[in-house]
């Protein structure tokens, strides 16, 4: 009975590496972004780290079992160990797994941590339950006051622009999110009922969206085309259902477009909407 578990062990062991290692089996979404290749290096490293342990582990057991699991009643012995050998795998996996969380910290620095570059540019995202506003600052370059009083669903006014307010009269609010390609962009993400949370797979980008809090993020698309943005965290009773599209365009195509005011940004986000098809 021992060998046959040794054997499920062992197959076990071999047959999860491999649903890692084959790449027709389990592989990354594809990367439209500056930093995805970075983000995709720091995952392949931990994986192999892990995977490594993972399987020299199991393998292990399978020995343990199969080599000692058929012996008989032989009473166990307590085994007071080797605490050199304790203090050798303990200072080698901290300076593993340390190291990883260096190497991943580089990445995410650079992201969270350095402000984006002077010429990004900025597109404010509200979440609510269940929605993705995406409010730009209209043709002026310039965004209205937004304050929470002024939020009326009712009037379209998802983000709470100020109606007194002259620089937000240019300013559209739409629930597709266009950027440019080859451009930074910087989003200001705010909540304004219950924690979301902004994923864009082909971005390598998710980011918790938090009420009371305006959080600023930054990134670069590589690749034209439409995508998917869904809510990450579960939100409520209709969370699967909040979901928007990214959309990549050509720079001259998004100068066109933010030049335009609401009604028309609008009419010109469905065309284009519509001619990239994902």
């Amino acid at each position: 009975m021992g060998k046959l578990i040794a054997l499920l062990l062992v197959i076990l062991a071999v047959g999860t590496a491999y649903l890692f290692i084959g790449q027709n089996l389990w592989w990354f979404p594809h990367n439209i972004s500056t930093h995805g290749q970075a983000i995709d290096d720091q995952f392949m490293r931990t994986l192999v780290v892990v995977g490594v342990a993972f399987t020299l582990a199991q393998l292990a057991l399978g020995y343990v079992v199969f080599r000692f699991g058929s012996r008989g009643n032989e009473r166990a012995t307590y085994s007071h160990g080797s605490n050199k050998l304790e203090a050798v795998w303990t200072v080698a996996t901290a300076v593993i797994f340390v190291a990883l969380a260096i190497l991943g910290q580089r990445v995410w620095i650079s992201l969270h941590l350095n402000a984006a570059a002077d010429g990004a540019y900025k597109i404010e995202v509200v979440a609510q339950q269940f929605q993705w506003n995406f409010h730009y600052p209209g043709p002026d370059g310039v965004f209205g006051r937004s304050e929470p009083q002024f939020i009326n669903d009712s009037a379209l006014n998802y983000v709470g622009l100020d109606p007194a307010d002259p620089n937000g009269k240019d300013d559209a609010q739409v629930t597709t999110l266009a950027i440019p390609k080859d451009r930074e962009v910087e989003l200001t993400l705010r909540s304004k009922d219950v924690i979301h949370s902004f994923f864009a797979p082909v971005l390598r980008f998710k980011q918790d969206t938090v009420p009371g809090m305006a959080i600023r993020v930054h990134f670069t698309a590589t690749e034209t085309g439409r995508y998917d943005i869904p809510c990450a965290e579960l939100c409520g009773s209709l969370h699967y259902n909040m979901k928007s599209s990214l959309l990549v365009v050509t720079q001259d195509e998004f100068q066109s477009l933010v030049s335009l005011p609401e009604e028309k940004f609008k009419d010109r986000l469905n065309e284009l909407m519509a001619q990239y098809q994902q």
